[in-house]
This record gives C-alpha cells, structure tokens and sequence, in this order.
C-alpha cells in the first residue's frame, strides 16, 4: 500500500477515530541503515537505528509535538512499507 493511499485512508476515518491514533508510515533506510518514520496528517518525522529505538523515539517525537494545552492521541500505530525489487 503506497503512502497516498494510506494517507486517504486516514482522510475517511471518523474525526474521533483520528484523533485518537496516530499512524507513522515506517521504512528502512537503504544507504544509511536504520529505519525513518513519519506521521500521517501531522508534522512528526524521526529516525532512529533499531526497531526498539525508533518505537521510542516516535513515543517521544509525539509527546514533544503535543503540549500541554492540546490533546495527545492514546494510540500510535506503525506501518510498515518495504519495497522489494525482484531481478528477472
């Protein structure tokens, strides 16, 4: 699934479903190594270079995105996109 329709999908929750998840789009980072995270409908990016560091600092990524005065979503989910290239 590309990114675009994840992101359409997002569009067409219910507005209390949204607010109550966030979902990061996941992919490897192929030269560097590591693995880069970004939120769909929302400005929150990082990266990190185990699967264990990335989970935390997406969890932290979004505890800095929302203050005080707003509301944090109770739920992040993380989707996984791979590209796999097959040689004929």
């Amino acid at each position: 699934m590309s990114f675009q329709e994840v992101l359409d999908q997002v569009l067409t929750l219910p507005e209390e479903q949204v607010r109550s998840e966030i979902i990061f789009e996941v992919q490897e980072d192929e030269l560097d190594g590591g693995y880069c995270a970004r939120a769909l409908g929302y400005g929150i990016h990082t990266q990190a270079d185990s699967l264990e560091e990335l989970r935390t600092m997406v969890k932290e990524a979004v505890d800095c995105y929302f203050d005080e005065t707003m509301e944090a979503t109770r739920m992040i989910r993380l989707h996984f996109v791979r590209d796999e290239v097959l040689a004929r």
